[in-house]
């Protein structure tokens, strides 16, 4: 699996035969860091061969660490996260992963309004993947208090199950 976040892979499609995910909400660094953490691990347990990154529709984090309470969250899931960096979404995102994930609906608009013509990428909601919960958003613990963030990681961390669950079928 693919850990070195934040690298630029320089993926051409063609040569990937591997899935890649990208997990996206608004600035990259609550819950598309946290989603992208929860689906590492999953996987990494699974055995499965993914590739995995996240992204903001934002640029005003770019470069930055995430949130301390996403830090908190996930080191209490036994996962370190301080060393993820914000990036803002690319149009080359849509060469370079086969799935994009949005978190909420805002952000699923945003990054279908960005699509180019020749996307790959499948686009789809986050919470689509998991049953019962289609149409659903993550919730956007930023303004909240430590107690969001769990709800967030409960959230993500089924997302990435039920994902995981369709990788290994």
């Amino acid at each position: 699996m693919e850990l070195n976040k934040g690298a630029d892979y320089g993926w051409d499609m063609s040569m990937i035969t591997v899935p890649s995910v990208l997990f996206v909400c608004l600035g990259n660094i609550c819950r598309s860091p946290l989603a992208e953490a929860a689906f590492r691990k999953v996987a990494q347990d699974a055995g499965l061969d993914v590739r995995v990154d996240s992204a903001g529709t934002g640029d005003w984090h770019v470069g930055k660490g995430p949130d301390q309470r996403a830090i908190a969250t996930a080191a209490r899931h036994g996962i370190d996260i301080a060393y993820y960096r914000a990036r803002q979404l690319a149009v080359e995102d849509f060469a370079r992963f086969t799935h994009i994930f949005a978190l909420d609906h805002a952000n699923l608009e945003d990054i279908r309004a960005r699509e180019p013509r020749d996307a790959s990428a499948s686009v789809a909601l986050l919470l689509d993947v998991v049953p019962g919960r289609e149409g659903q958003s993550v919730a956007d613990p930023y303004f909240g208090d430590d107690a969001g963030f769990e709800v967030t990681w409960r959230d993500v961390m089924q997302a990435a199950e039920a994902l995981a669950a369709r990788m290994i079928v």
